[in-house]
């Protein structure tokens, strides 16, 4: 279990490592041997975080059983762990997973629920002292983007947030080991992440760092469609770096991406800039 993340040089890369066969990006999918030799590269390529998952939140998504999530996942973290002392981060929901996780050498646990989906989730983290990031998501994967509307978005997660930290903090979890997720694309539309984005550093203060996950991702495709046509994921990586600029200059400290190599890069230069 790592003693600390450092928040006090560039960005933090986190890299995505998909264990499954249904993530809306399909480079970012690789299994058993593969994910680990996927996790490799990344950590060469400059990722200071790898992030594994093995169920598929996309859009339209459905989740999968904890014994297929298990089986996905942990094989993968222990061949990695024998090869690397990179931090392992676990995107999942499940209690179990996530102690399984742990004690196969996982230091950061991923929950897109904010440790609501589980009731263990919280204790599980609590023992462990493992970093825990909140995530905010209107609705569930298969609904979320269902016309998704707020009165008041910027109220409204804070509020979220301002509960989740309470019920994370009544489990035990230490506010050092906090970490926070505006959840792009879970739930919003694109003028929702648009005003995320614009407005990090006034939702979210500094209190705890921020995590933003927007590689890739659908609303990215919007702004860069040429009349009617979208762009493919695979098409998105200039835009996700700009989006990225905007997360890191508002503030963020971690930005999970499929792109290592240029995300570390990008993360460099603007750090770089902001000290001269």
């Amino acid at each position: 279990m790592i003693s600390d993340l450092s928040f006090n040089g560039p960005a933090l890369i986190m890299a995505i490592v998909n264990c499954n066969k249904d993530s809306f990006y399909p480079l970012s999918r690789a299994q058993g041997k593969k994910a680990v030799i996927k996790a490799l590269k990344a950590e060469k390529n400059g990722a200071d975080i790898i992030d594994f998952g093995a169920e598929s939140s996309r859009p339209g998504s459905f989740y999968i059983s904890e014994e297929e999530e298990l089986s996905r996942l942990i094989p993968v973290i222990e061949m990695f762990r024998k090869r690397s002392s990179l931090p392992v981060s676990v995107d999942t929901r499940k209690a179990a997973v996530a102690k399984a996780a742990l004690h196969a050498g996982a230091d950061i646990i991923n929950d897109i629920s904010s440790l609501a989906d589980d009731p263990n989730m919280g204790a599980v983290c609590a023992q462990s002292s493992a970093w825990v990031v909140l995530m905010h998501k209107k609705g569930e994967p298969y609904n979320m983007q269902d016309m998704p509307s707020y009165g008041n978005l910027k109220q409204e997660l804070k509020s979220f947030f301002s509960l989740r930290i309470k019920n994370a903090l009544a489990s035990g979890i230490s506010p050092s080991r906090i970490i926070l997720d505006p959840g792009i694309g879970f739930g919003k539309s694109l003028k929702n992440n648009l005003e995320i984005l614009n407005c990090l550093d006034e939702i979210f203060g500094k209190d705890y760092p921020l995590l933003v996950g927007l590689s890739r991702k659908s609303f990215i495709g919007e702004l860069c469609a040429t009349g009617q046509k979208l762009p493919d994921p695979e098409q998105r990586l200039a835009g996700t770096l700009a989006a990225n600029s905007m997360a890191i200059t508002k503030g963020a400290k971690i930005i999970r991406v499929h792109d290592v190599k240029e995300h570390a890069d990008l993360a460099k230069v603007l750090y770089a800039i902001g000290r001269s």
